[in-house]
């Protein structure tokens, strides 16, 4: 039997509670469970076998997806957000859907970026998306977009971004983009806050390559939130459809339909 670890926040109180709740369950039906604070310097050991259990909002599953994705493992995504699109289990539902998973269930490949600097050596992960933006308020940046070899638009902007499917509801939508149904192959190129250029977004195949290069100005490299790294003028990102995808378990089906009129009505009403 594959190990069962979760994943919450230590100053989110009542997922750690949850987390002890379901282990006490858990634990009682044979499983081996254990519990990974997520802003803590420890790494549990994982196998690509185990399931690392996301207790919290969308910013909860991203960081446990990206340590769900350094092992192989699969993640399965425990909704106590206030919007949580990307999250599919009810938290009423936790240790019942824990068990569904560890019996079997439906594993879907979430595609993921991986991102390379020019003249660094970073090597990054993002599920939803990265980002070149400006370095410091007030001022544009500009941006020159390559898909593969074929230069793209340049845009006066305070940032571009490249998004998943999965990221499409995240940042890429706040910024004008579409909603993309995850089992797409897609990359979306969106520009946040465009001036006087094309604001709409461009969808190309996840088997190519997108540089995003500054022009004229330094920019910063934010991925999931995360900044990354930095660009001086003239310096580029790489994205690119990583070699491992994120293994997103389900333990039942949640059509796109009832997670825009759920999740986004939530969050804006």
């Amino acid at each position: 039997m594959s190990q069962v670890i979760f994943a919450a926040f230590s100053h989110r109180a009542d997922a750690v509670d949850l987390a002890r709740e379901a282990m006490s369950h858990l634990s009682h039906e044979g499983l081996d469970v254990g519990i990974h604070l997520l802003d803590s310097d420890d790494t549990p050991p994982f196998g690509d076998d185990s399931l690392v259990v996301s207790l919290g909002g969308d910013g909860t599953f991203l960081q446990a997806a990206r340590l769900a994705h350094q092992f192989g493992a699969r993640v399965l995504p425990v909704d106590l957000g206030r919007v949580g699109f990307l999250l599919t289990v009810p938290s009423n539902e936790l240790a019942q859907s824990v068990e569904a998973a560890q019996r079997g269930g439906e594993v879907a490949d979430r595609l993921a970026l991986r991102i390379s600097a020019s003249g660094t050596d970073l090597d990054e992960f993002a599920l939803n998306e990265v980002v070149v933006e400006r370095s410091s308020g007030g001022h544009m940046v500009r941006i020159k977009t390559f898909v593969d070899d074929d230069e793209f638009l340049t845009y006066a902007a305070d940032g571009v971004l490249v998004s998943t499917p999965t990221g499409s509801t995240g940042y890429s939508f706040s910024a004008g983009g579409p909603v993309v149904e995850t089992t797409l192959n897609v990359m979306v190129i969106t520009p946040v806050a465009p001036h006087f250029t094309i604001d709409r977004s461009i969808v190309v195949s996840a088997d190519k390559v997108v540089r995003l290069v500054a022009d004229e100005k330094p920019a910063e490299i934010v991925a999931d939130g995360r900044r990354i790294g930095s660009l001086e003028p003239g310096g580029y990102v790489e994205v690119r459809r990583s070699p491992t995808p994120v293994r997103v378990m389900t333990t039942a089906r949640v059509d796109l339909g009832f997670r825009l009129r759920e999740s986004l009505r939530a969050g804006h009403a």
